[in-house]
């Protein structure tokens, strides 16, 4: 997602909050944070947040 003209943000929704942890610490989690210093001009910051509603199509 776009938020601003110099800020983007990557979401992803998980069942639970161990599935969260395994993918943050799974191979592309780790892939990311390696590179994170020649990929952003500031280090990646990852932010929790609860879905209060969704809609269903």
């Amino acid at each position: 997602m776009r938020l601003s003209a110099t800020a983007f943000a990557i979401f992803d929704a998980f069942p639970t909050d161990s599935a969260r942890q395994t993918h943050l610490n799974g191979r592309l989690g780790k892939a990311l944070m390696e590179r994170a210093g020649e990929l952003f001009a500031q280090p990646p910051s990852i932010e929790r947040l609860d879905v209060l509603a969704h809609k269903l199509p």
